[in-house]
């Protein structure tokens, strides 16, 4: 009877040294957002046959999947999709209305621009950029408040805007490429120098290592769900005659176009793991990793193409990398990754027009030339309209006072002359607040969530779906309320994340909330998203 007592405390003994050892810890040691840019929702699955089973593969089969995530404003571009996932808010809020725009006192604003602050890294006006034109905070913020800032948070891109606005206003670093030197640089608003262990992986040559001859990484004839590769309607890179592999990636800024931009992001974000310990204290800490070289040769290519194919096929290789440094440095219990893209994109015009479906490029400078032309010869001389940008229309209030003309008269000719245009859908006065008025309540709430008073037009161009400004000389774009670019993909994984997926629709601003209720924390102050209950559920967080 003792024996048969002693085996059975020896077995539960041991059932509760398992359990404790296996217990999935209650937060996270490090979360890993990703954003990918330019990633439309279908390359998931246009390109599985293609990937390997640890990358995008395992993130569908072992993560949990919003199907149905969209974006939920109008100007789907890189700067408002990056600040939309951390912020959970719209640019109508978080006043991130677009990669640019006008501020009221007639002063082009880029996204990420800051004459207060000096390079890091570099002497070149690429450094003078912080997150100070984002208006409200990010979940980094919110994780670094509620912890006194003893989480670290870190953001990385090629692109500035893709490192910056992420990491947030309280972040300990953000780092972005410099295209003139290949190393990678900061700001002044986070450090006075670089840090040693980034010193040394600029001095280490790595980004030279890259200028080589991009060749497919699998045969051609596998990539069976791209067009043939010599199109005329696609953008050569700069120095090339054709859109044609292969292609010489002889410089620093061309290396930004291939998949060797994403490797080195890839490498240096886990460098940054490394030397900053994160994952290693006792609370959370946050890596932001943007990956910029899928937009930035997209728009040369479109979705459609070899180069496209090979991009996110050599892309799923560092998606499993940082899945399998991450394994072996945390354990997968211990991590938790999301990813998402900033937007999607529009096929290339003429791709849909070769294949019989509406589209076009549409010239700005034609629809600008028509307005001047039009408003002249209903109010007189003047220049009415003084700047455009993000399809809007920005007003001469100067010029309107003068003549006694109020923004809806101005409104009711452009509106009037441009539904002339045959790739025009519709004409929004923004100023007046008559969106409901002019579009379907599906459009017009989307609308509504761009327009911030002091730094938006008065009138927004609306083209119809497939077209877009620019680009008449080949490449595709984004930029609109289409489904092409609002609809992206949004995975979960890692720590108490389930297998499972959700056809429930989601919105970007939902990422988070959703992230907040897992690290309990509170939401970002201009968050309009909703937890995802899909998630939480099986989480157990409700």
């Amino acid at each position: 009877m003792k024996a048969i007592i002693l085996i059975v405390l020896t077995f539960v003994s041991f059932q509760i040294s398992f359990s404790q050892k296996n217990q999935i810890p209650a937060k996270p040691k490090l979360v890993v957002g990703i954003v990918i840019d330019q990633m439309r929702y279908d390359f998931l699955y246009r390109y599985y046959d293609n990937y390997s089973e640890k990358g995008f593969k395992r993130l569908l089969k072992e993560g949990f999947n919003c199907r149905n995530n969209h974006y939920h404003y109008a100007t789907t571009y890189t700067g408002p999709g990056h600040a939309a996932i951390y912020t959970g808010s719209i640019p109508a809020i978080n006043g991130i209305v677009g990669n640019e725009w006008y501020e009221l006192s007639g002063k082009l604003m880029y996204v990420a621009e800051d004459s207060t602050v000096q390079g890091v890294g570099t002497s070149s006006s690429a450094g003078k950029m912080s997150p100070r034109n984002m208006l409200t905070t990010t979940i980094t913020d919110q994780l670094r408040l509620a912890t006194q800032f003893r989480s670290k948070v870190i953001g990385i891109a090629i692109k500035d805007r893709g490192a910056i606005l992420p990491a947030g206003h309280t972040a300990n670093a953000a780092y972005w490429y410099d295209s003139q030197t290949g190393n990678w640089i900061s700001s002044s608003y986070y450090m006075q120098e670089l840090p040693e262990w980034v010193q040394k992986f600029n001095q280490s040559g790595r980004a030279k290592q890259f200028l080589q001859t991009w060749q497919t990484l699998q045969p051609v004839a596998n990539y069976k769900n791209s067009e043939a590769d010599n199109q005329l309607y696609e953008r050569p890179l700069e120095g090339e005659k054709t859109a044609v592999f292969p292609h010489q990636i002889n410089s620093f800024a061309l290396l930004a176009y291939s998949p060797w931009g994403n490797t080195l992001t890839k490498e240096f974000a886990l460098e940054a793991i490394r030397n900053e310990q994160l994952g290693k204290g006792s609370d959370t800490d946050f890596l932001c990793i943007s990956f910029s070289s899928t937009d930035i040769a997209g728009h040369s290519f479109g979705p459609f193409s070899v180069e496209n194919q090979d991009m996110y096929v050599r892309l799923d290789q560092e998606i499993a990398d940082i899945l399998n440094f991450l394994d072996k440095e945390f354990g997968k219990e211990n991590y938790l990754l999301f990813l998402t893209a900033d937007h999607g994109v529009a096929d290339v015009a003429g791709f849909s027009q070769k294949n019989k479906i509406p589209a076009g490029s549409a010239s700005g400078a034609t629809h600008l030339q028509v307005l001047q032309e039009a408003l002249e010869k209903k109010f007189g001389q003047g220049k009415w309209i003084l700047y455009t940008e993000n399809q809007q229309l920005y007003l001469n209030h100067t010029l309107l006072e003068q003549k006694k003309v109020s923004v809806k008269e101005i409104y009711e000719v452009v509106r009037k002359t441009l539904l002339r245009q045959p790739e025009v859908y519709s004409v929004v006065n923004l100023w007046d607040n008559e969106i409901d008025a002019t579009l379907p309540d599906y459009y017009a709430s989307m609308v509504k969530n761009i327009y911030h008073p002091k730094r938006c037009g008065e009138i927004m161009i609306l083209l119809k779906p497939a077209w877009y400004y620019g680009f008449g000389k080949g490449g595709t774009t984004h930029g609109t309320f289409y489904n092409y670019d609002t609809h992206v993909p949004l995975l979960w994984f890692g720590w108490k994340v389930p297998s499972g997926e959700t056809s429930q629709r989601t919105h970007i601003a939902d990422i988070a909330p959703t992230l907040a209720m897992m690290l309990n924390i509170l939401e970002p102050n201009g968050c309009v998203g909703t937890p995802i209950e899909a998630i939480l559920r099986v989480l157990k967080v409700y």
